[in-house]
């Protein structure tokens, strides 16, 4: 009884709004199997090399790096309505034209406008989550989008891995059309909501108040990055490593992949509820990255199913204890005026480890191999720890 009223509480006080913002994602997410199967599509539906699906991998990254920014900017101009739908609708346009192409040069093009319109949607959601939560809720109305997020990923993956193991081409299909569905729900529920009320701000305020200029907030941002980096592989490339190295069948990785999001899902509300203010918001995010570097260490140490999955399980730890904060950290930074601009850099750090982890990676198995890779992901993991303790009593 006393657990059921602590799940209670940990879900109560959020605006209706949030849930309607957490019920888009859930839908959206639910599709999320592409970016978990591409690098085996590419390498094996497509016969590409390594190297070729890390480059197609990486235009995926520079579209989201643009799509981030522009999709900030175009917030803090039309409003996070504008920029969710849109993004949304004409990003499932093009999972269908993906899935027709199969030249090298044209899926690298294609899928740069995919994430480009794919990724402007983060900033607008940051934004529309700030707009509609008070600043003692904000981290909890973060969660609750996120476990909406995972929910969705604890299903796709498993849908995807039985999916692929017949015909890759299908997942392309679920996810334009979960995006598509997204894009209806936000046009339904969210389009009569109030707008941000603009603020006129002298222009040069506002250029010295542009998050390019605060310092602090650039190293944060740099190692909030090298965190990106090295969690993000979790669901890309390691699914090479699991398959190669493995010989897991993608069923397995279907839900190891899956096994993360329903861990947030059951976990992060209420940890985040008991832990809400007891603690610096830096000091969470160095536990998330502890629980990162072990994770990579058993992977390194062990190769049964069993040791592979603890590994996931505290994967999801850090995750659970990095990214809402991080999140509150940009959104504290922040001014009314700009929050798409600090959300959009917050955005673009993880559009970057799309872009860069895939290519190194990549780059590094074709030279090195799978154990050089994953002693790299130990050495930024931990640069990234060691910069976060430098910044706990800066921010």
């Amino acid at each position: 009884m006393k657990f059921i009223t602590l799940f209670k509480n940990a879900f109560s006080g959020l605006a209706k709004e949030i849930w309607l913002l957490g019920l888009v994602m859930f839908i959206n997410r639910v599709g999320t199997m592409v970016v978990a199967f591409l690098s085996l599509y590419l390498t094996q539906s497509l016969k590409m090399s390594i190297q070729e699906s890390g480059i197609v991998m990486m235009m995926f990254g520079v579209g989201s790096i643009a799509g981030s920014w522009l999709g900030g900017k175009v917030t803090d101009m039309k409003g996070y309505y504008f920029v969710q739908f849109w993004s949304l609708l004409i990003g499932g346009i093009f999972f269908f034209i993906f899935e027709s192409i199969t030249t090298f040069y044209s899926l690298c093009f294609v899928g740069f406008i995919l994430s480009c319109f794919g990724e402007a949607y983060r900033p607008a959601n940051q934004v529309a989550i700030a707009h509609f939560s008070k600043p003692e809720t904000f981290t909890r109305s973060v969660s609750l989008v996120r476990l909406a997020i995972n929910l969705g990923w604890s299903i796709g993956p498993m849908i995807g891995g039985f999916i692929a193991f017949y015909d890759f081409k299908w997942i392309f299909w679920l996810d334009g059309l979960t995006n598509i569905l997204a894009a209806i729900m936000v046009w339904r529920f969210l389009r009569s909501s109030k707008v941000i009320k603009k603020i006129k701000i002298n222009a040069d305020i506002k250029s010295k108040e542009s998050p390019f200029k605060d310092g602090l907030f650039l190293w944060f941002m740099f190692f909030t990055t090298l965190y990106a980096m090295s969690f993000f592989p979790m669901f890309t490339v390691m699914g090479l490593y699991f398959k190669d190295v493995l010989h897991f069948n993608t069923k397995e990785i279907g839900f190891i992949m899956g096994l993360n999001g329903a861990i947030v899902v059951l976990v992060e509300m209420v940890l985040l509820y008991k832990i809400q203010g007891k603690f610096k918001h830096l000091t969470l995010i160095i536990i998330g990255l502890i629980c990162l570097v072990l994770n990579y260490l058993i992977i390194i140490s062990f190769s049964s199913f069993i040791f592979i999955v603890l590994a996931m399980i505290i994967a999801s730890f850090s995750e659970i204890f990095a990214m809402p904060f991080m999140n509150t950290v940009t959104i504290e930074r922040a001014k009314e005026h700009n929050k798409g601009q600090y959300t959009a850099l917050n955005s673009m750090a993880w559009a970057f480890a799309q872009t860069a982890a895939p290519l190194f990676s990549t780059q590094i198995i074709g030279n090195f191999g799978y154990q050089v890779l994953l002693y790299f992901f130990v050495g930024i993991s931990c640069f990234s720890m060691f910069g976060f303790i430098f910044l706990r009593n800066r921010i």
